[in-house]
C-alpha cells in the first residue's frame, strides 16, 4: 500500500507545482485560469469547461508557450532522474550519473558542430542542433560500449574508464570548436549550460517517445536491476542473464539521457541527486524507486525552470546554473551524512 500512496502523492505535488509554475512569468496568470485553459483544449473535457472571462492572448500564452515548456521540464527531469538511477545501480556506485559514459560530452560535441559550422536543416519541425546532438550522444555511448567489450562481456569498471576517456576526448574537441566558433561562441556556451527557453511542442514530440519507452523498459527490468545490485555472479546464480540485462538497461538509460540533453542542453545534478533523495525516502527497490524518481526529477526541473525564468527577469538564467546551485551544496551535505547508508 505504501508504494501506490507514495506515487500518487508525488504525482499530485508535481501537478500542483506545474499549474502554479505556468502562472508565473512576465504576464502573471491565476492558477484557476491556467487549469481552465488547459482543460478547455482537451477533447471531450472541453465541452464541459467554460473559458468565459479568460483573455484569448492569455490562453495562447498558456497553451502555446508555457504548457509545452512545463511538460518538457517534466519529461527532461524524469528522463535524467531515471537514467541516473539506472546508472547508479548498473555501476553499483552512488556517484554515477547519466553522463558518466560520455552521453553529455557526445551531445555537446554534436550541438557545437551544428552551431559552429552553421548546419541547417529541419526534420519533424526541429532544426539541426537537437537532432545532431541526440545522434552524437548515442554514437559516443555505443562507441564506449563496444570499446569496453572483452570476450562478449562488458565489465562495469572498464565501461566506466572508457566512458571517462572518450568523454574527455569529446569535451576537448568541443572546446576546440568553441575557440573557432567566433560569434557563435555565446550560443554554444548558452546551450552547454542548459535551457528550456523557446522550446515548442515539436521538442516535446521528439522527447516523449524516448521517455515513455525508456521509462517502461526500466520499470519492466526493475526486479533484474535489484538483483544486479548483489553482484554479477550472484545475479547469474539467481537466473538473470546478466549481459543481456546490462545491454538493455544501458541502451534505455543512454536513450533517456541523450534525448533529454538534445532538447535542453546539459543540466547537471538531476540524475545524480534525485535518485539519492528518493532512495532515502522510499528505499532501494527499483520497482518503487524508478517511477518515484521520475516524478521527483520532473518536479525539480519544473521548480528550477520557474526560478530560471524569474530570478533575473526579464532576462533568463540557464537552468543548469539553478540545478547546480541547488544540488551542489545539498549533495555534499547528503554525501557526508548518509555515506554509509546509500546502498
Amino acid at each position: 500500500m505504501k508504494r501506490p500512496l507514495t506515487f500518487l502523492l508525488s504525482l499530485l505535488i508535481l501537478l500542483g507545482a506545474s499549474v502554479v509554475s505556468m502562472g508565473v512569468g512576465a504576464v502573471p496568470i491565476p492558477a484557476g485560469w491556467v487549469a481552465r485553459t488547459i482543460l478547455g483544449h482537451l477533447p471531450v473535457i472541453r465541452d464541459w469547461v467554460s473559458l468565459a472571462g479568460i483573455d484569448p492572448s492569455v490562453a495562447t500564452i498558456v497553451w502555446d508557450i508555457r504548457l509545452p515548456r512545463t511538460l518538457l521540464a517534466v519529461l527532461v527531469g524524469a528522463a535524467l532522474a531515471t537514467s541516473g538511477g539506472v546508472m547508479q545501480g548498473f555501476f553499483q556506485n552512488p556517484m554515477a550519473d547519466p553522463y558518466i559514459i560520455g552521453i553529455s560530452a557526445g551531445a555537446a560535441l554534436g550541438a557545437t558542430v551544428a552551431i559552429a559550422f552553421k548546419v541547417e536543416f529541419w526534420l519533424f519541425g526541429l532544426n539541426a542542433v537537437p537532432i545532431i546532438a541526440f545522434a552524437s550522444a548515442l554514437v559516443v555511448t555505443f562507441l564506449v560500449y563496444f570499446l569496453s567489450r572483452r570476450g562478449g562481456r562488458v565489465s562495469s569498471g572498464t565501461l566506466l574508464l572508457t566512458g571517462i576517456a572518450v568523454g574527455s576526448l569529446a569535451t576537448s574537441m568541443t572546446s576546440f570548436l568553441m575557440v573557432i566558433a567566433g560569434e557563435d561562441q555565446r550560443t554554444v556556451l548558452f546551450w552547454l549550460m542548459g535551457s528550456l527557453s523557446a522550446r515548442r511542442w515539436d521538442h516535446l514530440r521528439m522527447l516523449l517517445p524516448y521517455v515513455t519507452v525508456g521509462l517502461a523498459v526500466v520499470i519492466v527490468f526493475a526486479r533484474d536491476l535489484n538483483v544486479l545490485l548483489l553482484g554479477d555472479e550472484q545475479a547469474a546464480h539467481l537466473g538473470i542473464n546478466v549481459e543481456r540485462v546490462k545491454v538493455i538497461l544501458l541502451v534505455a538509460a543512454a536513450c533517456l539521457a541523450a534525448a533529454a540533453v538534445a532538447v535542453s542542453g546539459i543540466i547537471g545534478f538531476v540524475g545524480l541527486i534525485v535518485p539519492h533523495l528518493v532512495r532515502l525516502a522510499v528505499g532501494p527497490d527499483y520497482r518503487t524507486l524508478t517511477p518515484t524518481a521520475a516524478i521527483a526529477g520532473g518536479l525539480l526541473l519544473v521548480l528550477s525552470d520557474t526560478l530560471a525564468r524569474t530570478v533575473v527577469a526579464p532576462a533568463e538564467m540557464p537552468i543548469g546554473i539553478i540545478t547546480t546551485f541547488l544540488g551542489g551544496p545539498f549533495f555534499l551535505y547528503l554525501l557526508h551524512r548518509q555515506r554509509n547508508r546509500l546502498f
